[in-house]
């Protein structure tokens, strides 16, 4: 009978209340997670906390910011006791997502160094019922000044579908800056000179923005803070031709072989007219994606000026297609679409060799669509210079080329009705007029003379 009785109260009591207090004095600490959007704080500054305790729950989280002598609460959050549940003591919530503004300007608190402190405690009975306890210590910096941005350069004429340079100097590090035009956004890049707080930005004007496009350089620190600054300049305006070129079966049936595309030729097979049907789908949506391929090459632009004097053009060429000409295509007399040509096409001979326009990195090589055979070259600070409808390519992705250097040489690839070259020249993600920087007097008047001009200031 003793045994039995021994065996119960071994079972429904000494078990139980050993279970009991082994929970209860549990040692495991409460986890903590935290997002910072960056160690940056600004007026905007939102933080997310994620506190865990799997043993006997979370009684109390506590976030502060300090700097120097001042700690400041900016969340105590205190978790209800439960009481008794099952076996256990402590908290139901045993997990919790906490967003957290962090108004650091409301404390007084000044621009510079500061620390997050998180603390989150349990409800284990160690520690005389004080809990487990966790703390962790983020080092951020209080920034609320938006950057400063001093102009260096005077006057910026400018031509739609043109280029232009603006020179600039900041005064902190890590900061996003550029030019914008409209929505468009030209990156500025350090390097051009000696003193690695002034930048230059190349931007452009694409062949639809005239006079009355904004122009202004932005910078934004790593804060978020963002400042904005107006200089002078003045947009010309100028008209694009429009040319009328009237397709031809044979042209459908000698071109559209070149373009695979798949699963789609199912679709254009089922038409009245296959060949017409996958000329439209080539020369709009294919289009659209290939100058998107081209202009994404543009990404990888190294931050040296490679470039010397002006641009070479195609030996004894003809123009056979100016910049920005809209195009209208007619088919048996009918409109059947519009596009504009975003480069000039140069005919000399055929197979003719293509130099280099200057001096820089190629940056691919391949081919591309409508465009065919195609060569990019870097010439530093996102201006590239790009030859397409090559017949041969002579050089490979990464080589450095001299001005005038043969890269291959003319053809009919892609979308071209004979041998041709089809020269273009992109600032950043904008194809511009390929004529202004064939001019010696436009480039030292435009670009040149900003340069020199910054590299005698005294500082």
């Amino acid at each position: 009978m003793k045994r039995v009785f021994f065996l119960l109260f071994f079972l429904l009591v000494f078990l139980p209340l050993t279970w009991f207090f082994i929970n209860e004095f549990e040692g495991k600490p409460p986890e903590i997670k935290v997002e910072l959007p960056s160690v940056y704080l600004n007026k905007s500054f939102e933080m997310s906390l994620k506190v865990s305790d799997r043993g006997t729950g979370l009684r109390n989280v506590q976030v502060s910011i300090v700097q120097g002598a001042k700690e400041k609460n900016v969340l105590e959050k205190s978790y209800p006791f439960s009481g008794y549940e099952s076996f256990f003591m402590g908290s139901q919530i045993h997990e919790d997502v906490l967003n957290i503004p962090v108004t650091y300007w409301k404390y007084g608190m000044k621009d510079g160094e500061a620390l997050i402190r998180i603390k989150v405690t349990d409800y284990s009975w160690k520690d005389w019922n004080n809990g487990n306890k966790v703390s962790l210590e983020k080092t951020v910096f209080i920034d609320s000044k938006p950057p400063r941005i001093d102009i260096l350069t005077r006057r910026h004429n400018v031509e739609r579908g043109g280029s232009g340079l603006v020179i600039y100097r900041l005064f902190e590090t890590s900061i996003k800056s550029g030019v914008k035009v409209g929505d468009n956004f030209f990156p500025g890049y350090s390097g051009m000179f000696d003193d690695k707080g002034i930048y230059a930005a190349f931007f452009a004007l694409s062949y639809h923005q005239g006079p009355g496009a904004e122009i202004n350089v932005t910078a934004t620190d790593p804060a978020g803070n963002t400042a904005s600054r107006g200089f002078y300049y003045y947009i010309r305006d100028r008209k694009f031709k429009t040319d009328v070129l009237n397709l031809s079966d044979s042209f459908f049936s000698k071109k559209m072989p070149e373009f695979d595309l798949g699963e789609k030729e199912q679709i254009f097979n089922s038409r009245e007219n296959p060949l017409l049907e996958k000329f439209l789908y080539v020369n709009t949506s294919l289009r659209t994606e290939n100058v998107n391929t081209l202009l994404d090459s543009v990404k990888q632009t190294e931050p040296e000026r490679f470039w010397q004097g002006r641009f070479l053009r195609l030996p004894g060429s003809a123009n056979r297609a100016s910049f920005a000409d809209h195009r209208i295509y007619r088919y048996k007399g009918k409109e059947i679409d519009r596009q504009v040509h975003l480069g000039i096409d140069l005919a000399s001979v055929a197979m003719a060799p293509v130099p280099a326009a200057n001096t820089g990195k190629i940056l691919s090589t391949g081919r591309v669509g409508i465009f065919g055979n195609t060569v990019i070259i870097d010439h530093g600070f996102g201006l590239t210079s790009v030859y397409s409808h090559l017949s041969t390519i002579l050089v490979q992705e990464g080589d450095l080329v001299q001005k005038g250097e043969i890269i291959g040489k003319s053809g009919s690839t892609g979308l071209a009705g004979g041998d041709h070259l089809h020269f273009g020249m992109a600032v950043n993600h904008v194809f511009v007029n390929p004529v202004e920087w064939w001019d010696i007097s436009w480039i030292k008047n435009n670009i040149l003379s900003k340069i020199e001009y910054v590299e005698k200031m005294h500082w």
